[in-house]
């Protein structure tokens, strides 16, 4: 997908979507090593950039394209370190309007990033730039390639055209090929002190679930309630993600324009809001699934450091007590196996029933 939606990121509207490096505290050691890079002029040719925070790899990767291509950049001697986040070409950037800069996403339908995407890709990097020293792609959830797709990308990611940079984004990087991994030079941005990052939202929505998997009684219908609020919590979550894509959509911004390139945003938001919803889906599933750990070591006695959400401890102490340390550790594949699934064409709602009935609660 082209740049449209480099916008499609955040859990919760953002009036204001842009930033710079310095908006990045918590990632400040690898900040530095771009920033010297930048101050050396040895910027790689192709980069991979880890990370639990997917929304924090877009935002980093769009800085690196502003801080490039900004008018009126943070210098270091002649060495752009940063940008000003105000130019015309940064505002570009931030409204995905940069004929520079691109973004590729996976497809709705099939959720994976095509051999066509990358073929277009390399297409568009390969022409002179239009208006900016640098051109810039940025592959969204990389781990999305297929193998076709992976295999095309393979020459151009090793040897790009001088002034561009190939920026590769995901959560996931165990799901990419050796092959794309030896070409990119890795930076990941899992944040000072290592702790996984869980969305607040997430975690009051937590708070309320994990006490009614506490409550006593789990029987069929209980287990149909659980399912049920899941539920519902998934359809908001999605209705407030359409909410905020169709928001900046170019189709809310521009009239009378080509019914073709109309046809074609339309396309880039449901694209778009289907890869948002499927990522928070799998955040929210993967909280669940430590607050799930959190009780596996509750039944391991492990010290209380060790545990994701200390402040839910008395939710996890009680189921904790009515199950088995097997049956805790099942738990946490159950939720694995229910990830992998809702990866695949299954019903949603089919994947979530089987998975939270058959939870040891």
């Amino acid at each position: 997908m082209r740049g449209a939606f480099a916008l499609a990121k955040g859990r919760a509207p953002q009036s204001n979507p842009r930033m710079a490096f310095a908006d990045f505290p918590a990632q400040q050691q690898a900040v530095a090593l771009l920033q010297r890079s930048l101050e050396r002029g040895r910027l790689a040719h192709a980069y991979l950039f880890t990370g639990d925070d997917l929304d924090e790899l877009e935002g980093m990767a769009r800085t690196l394209a502003k801080t490039l291509n900004c008018q009126q950049p943070r210098r270091a001697g002649s060495a752009a370190l940063d940008s000003c986040d105000d130019c015309l070409a940064c505002r570009k950037i931030d409204h995905a309007n940069h004929a520079d800069v691109q973004w590729i996403r996976p497809e709705m339908k099939s959720r994976q990033i095509s051999v066509d995407q990358i073929r277009e890709l390399i297409h568009t990097v390969n022409l002179k730039p239009t208006e900016a020293e640098w051109k810039v792609a940025v592959i969204v959830a990389a781990d999305r390639l297929n193998t076709q797709a992976a295999n095309a990308f393979l020459k151009t990611l090793e040897e790009p055209p001088s002034r561009s940079i190939l920026i590769l984004l995901t959560a996931e990087p165990q799901q990419l090929l050796e092959t794309i991994l030896s070409r990119c030079l890795r930076l990941n941005f899992a944040g000072e002190g290592g702790g996984r990052k869980f969305a607040p939202e997430h975690v009051a929505w937590l708070r309320e679930f994990g006490a009614q998997l506490a409550e006593p009684k789990q029987n069929l219908l209980g287990r149909y309630r659980v399912l049920g609020q899941m539920l519902a919590r998934l359809a908001a979550l999605k209705e407030q993600i359409k909410e905020t894509l169709t928001a900046r959509s170019p189709l809310q911004r521009y009239n009378d324009v080509d019914p073709k390139l109309v046809e074609k945003w339309e396309e880039e938001l449901d694209a778009a809001i289907e890869a948002e919803y499927r990522r928070q889906r799998a955040e929210l599933l993967l909280t669940l699934q430590w607050w799930l750990r959190d009780v596996w070591l509750r039944k391991l006695g492990t010290d209380v450091e060790l545990v994701a959400f200390p402040e839910l401890a008395g939710a996890v102490e009680t189921v904790s007590a009515r199950i088995s340390g097997v049956e805790a550790l099942d738990n946490l594949r159950v939720l694995e196996q229910t990830q992998r699934l809702l990866r695949t064409n299954v019903q949603e709602a089919l994947a979530l029933e089987v998975g939270l009935l058959e939870l040891r609660l």
